[in-house]
């Protein structure tokens, strides 16, 4: 098991590449969880089996897809931020 933090436009993101249990490579994780100002949080996004289990070949690549879709989720989120502030 690897995990790694990370944290990106006010969100704090978890991501873990997990040894498989049906074979060979890893299966990846993602938590994104985003601060509020006032201390709150509030999570944005929780996958524990990226892609129903697909499984990569390193540790490495599956933590990449997974903080690729950690990213994606800051991004939506940020951009539905924007939204609500012009309305």
């Amino acid at each position: 098991m690897r995990f790694r933090e990370v944290d990106e436009g006010g969100c704090r993101i978890w991501l873990g590449a997990i040894e498989s249990r049906c074979g060979r490579g890893y299966t990846a994780a993602v938590v994104v969880e985003h601060h509020r100002p006032d201390g709150r949080r509030c999570e944005l996004l929780r996958d524990e089996d990226i892609a129903c289990g697909y499984r990569w070949d390193t540790a490495d690549a599956a933590l990449a897809y997974a903080l690729a879709r950690g990213r994606e989720a800051v991004r939506r989120h940020g951009a539905g931020a924007d939204r609500r502030a012009a309305a």
